[in-house]
């Protein structure tokens, strides 16, 4: 007797795990698409936030479409639908490129006062690039403060 429950409780488990792998219904998208299908990643990088720039504090916003921003390397996480990557981040045509890996906006300080170039990058997983945007910033001169502030100006004028 208990060897027959032990056979129809297995019967049952394996009914239950063929449905749960029955094909979706008849027009339904599949939950993963291969890669290849997707639409293309797109970035938009948004001009840099005024009030910080005149500070000399570069903020730049962005979002990406058909893509997500995470911190996940290597060819496997290439394959991943809907895709996945990080951003690259070159000043001034520099030597140096930085990956960013968040959806948070993109800080730069300690630039010198004038015009510069960020270059922002789609990359996948494996670095390959996907697309790419420039922003122009100026950063503007710094009026140095005056050694006679208000409060000395005030003092000075009874």
């Amino acid at each position: 007797m208990r060897r027959q429950l032990t056979l129809a409780a297995a019967g049952a488990l394996f009914s239950i795990a063929a449905w749960a792998q029955a094909p979706t219904e008849a027009g339904r998208p599949p939950a993963i698409l291969p890669v290849e299908s997707e639409a293309p990643a797109r970035l938009v990088v948004y001009p840099a936030l005024p009030e910080p720039l005149a500070r000399g504090v570069i903020i730049l916003h962005h979002r990406t479409e058909n893509f997500r921003i995470i911190p996940i390397f290597g060819k496997e996480a290439a394959e991943v639908s809907p895709r996945v990557g990080h951003l690259h981040v070159t000043v001034d045509d520099g030597p140096a490129t930085w990956a960013h890996t968040s959806g948070d906006p993109i800080i730069v300080v300690g630039l010198k006062p004038g015009p510069h170039k960020l270059q922002v990058e789609l990359a996948d997983p494996t670095h390959m690039i996907l697309g790419s945007q420039i922003v122009d910033v100026t950063i503007p001169e710094r009026k140095a403060s005056s050694a006679n502030g208000p409060a000395e100006q005030h003092a000075h004028a009874h």
